[in-house]
Formats: C-alpha cells, sequence, structure tokens
C-alpha cells in the first residue's frame, strides 16, 4: 500500500462528514418549505414576544444600572466558572493552586467592596456616588 491509497482511504470520513453537515440542513429547509403551512393573514407578519403584541419602540433607552447588572453579572459568573475548574483539580494544582486560588478570590473582593463603597450596587431613590464624578 503506498501514501496516496493510505491518503484516500484516511480521508473519506472527513467527505461523508462534510457531506452529511450539508445534506442535513438542506434537507431540513426543503422539507419544512414542502410541509410547511402556507397562510397570509394580516397578523401573520406582526411582531410579538412570548404571545404578547408588542407595544412601543424597539429603540428604548435602559437606564445604566440595566448594564452595571449585566456586567457585574459577568463578571462574577466568570469567577464561578474558574473556581469551580480549580476545585476539580485542587489535588493536582496543591498548595500552588490554593494560593492562587486564594489571590484570585482576594482580587475579586476587594473589586466588589470598592463597587460596594462607591455605590455601583445602590439602586435606591439616592443620587450615586460614582455618577456625580
Amino acid at each position: 500500500m503506498d501514501a496516496q491509497d493510505l491518503n484516500a482511504n484516511t480521508l473519506w470520513p472527513l467527505a461523508v462528514y462534510f457531506a452529511a453537515a450539508l445534506a442535513v440542513p438542506l434537507l431540513m429547509l426543503f422539507t419544512s418549505y414542502f410541509l410547511g403551512q402556507r397562510h397570509k393573514e394580516r397578523a401573520t407578519g406582526v411582531p410579538y414576544e412570548s404571545g404578547i403584541a408588542s407595544t412601543g419602540t424597539a429603540r428604548m433607552r435602559f437606564d445604566v444600572k440595566f448594564y452595571l447588572v449585566a456586567m457585574f453579572f459577568v463578571i462574577f459568573d466568570i469567577e464561578a466558572v474558574f473556581i469551580f475548574a480549580w476545585a476539580v483539580s485542587v489535588r493536582e494544582l496543591q498548595w500552588a493552586g490554593y494560593i492562587e486560588m486564594l489571590v484570585f478570590v482576594g482580587v475579586l473582593t476587594a473589586a466588589l467592596i470598592y463597587l460596594w463603597r462607591l455605590g455601583a450596587l445602590e439602586w435606591g431613590s439616592q443620587k450615586k456616588k460614582y455618577m456625580e464624578r
């Protein structure tokens, strides 16, 4: 068996995979086109969310506190992922990994305390300190 036959024998699963990856979505699209309902009523093109008719415009402005909550969620959610990964491999990392995780949690705790003292976590009617600066 020469090198050309070896390459042809090892590439056929890749070709089958690519053919299937193209065939399945195309088959789904064509099947839904032929079996799908065709009707055009007045409410067909009206957008809705969760079955509720939309009111107002989609170009609504949100308060900055909603974006702050989203950023805090992402930051602390990623923290949870790192801590979980550390917890899974804590035996292999031993004391060096433990100290590194203590530093990591310490930095995040300091950041949380800073945000708390700055007033970024306040939702009350008080004027926020970080808005005054």
